[in-house]
């Protein structure tokens, strides 16, 4: 038993570490913000329905209302014409009517109070959307600066600080040894060029030493 509940441990932990690979935090928000558009557009066909029903019901109430107003019409007429029959039928179908304007009348507010609700949770869903895109783009800004700093970690990790001043110090000392090299070979060049001006030198000093001595004595 101890077995394979280490084993289920590894597989478990080998599992959960290769989804944290998949879970890529700028991919993730990316998807989430497509799922959001998705019922974005699942709010706008609801709530373009039921403007649809709304304009259905307003044609219905208007239609029933004008039927009642044609109808009462016809009674009074019928009956000034004595046409109790034609009457009675006008004013039945007036009442039935009146029925008609009732209830379409109640389901027309009940779909305009579903309309705003669809409407109010459309534009919450909307912010919503809009607070999460302006995150989105957050993140995904944070996690370039953050590879970049990681990046830069990495090269600084392998980069060997007294590696480096050792190389200066050797270049340092190659310069050194190069400024030796072409003084040295101004010097050679001069004493060979130019012997005898620096012999006469020699000799004019030589001169005015002797003369000295000689007004001394």
């Amino acid at each position: 038993m101890g077995i394979f509940r280490r084993m289920k441990t590894i597989v478990l932990a080998e599992v959960n570490e290769q989804i944290d690979r998949w879970e890529d935090p700028v991919a993730m928000t990316k998807q989430y913000l497509r799922e959001l558009e998705e019922q974005l557009e699942r709010g706008r066909q609801a709530l373009a329905q039921q403007w649809v029903a709304e304009r259905r019901y307003e044609t219905l109430i208007a239609q029933a209302e004008a039927t009642i107003e044609k109808r009462s019409h016809q009674a009074k007429l019928a009956l000034e014409r004595n046409e109790e029959a034609v009457a009675k039928l006008a004013l039945r179908d007036k009442l039935l009517y009146e029925k008609k304007l009732e209830a379409y009348k109640q389901q027309y507010d009940a779909i305009k109070a579903k309309t705003a609700e669809v409407a109010n949770r459309l534009n919450q869903l909307r912010e919503r959307y809009d607070e999460l895109a302006a995150k989105q783009l957050e993140l995904a800004t944070r996690v370039n600066a953050a590879q970049a700093l990681k990046q830069i970690d990495s090269a600084l990790a392998s980069f060997s600080a007294d590696e480096a001043l050792r190389g200066f110090a050797r270049m340092e000392e190659r310069v050194i040894a190069l400024e030796a090299e072409a003084a040295a070979a101004r010097f050679g060049t001069n004493a060979v060029l130019s012997p005898l001006p620096f012999d006469e030198e020699v000799e004019r000093e030589l001169a005015k030493w002797k003369e000295a001595q000689a007004n001394n004595a």
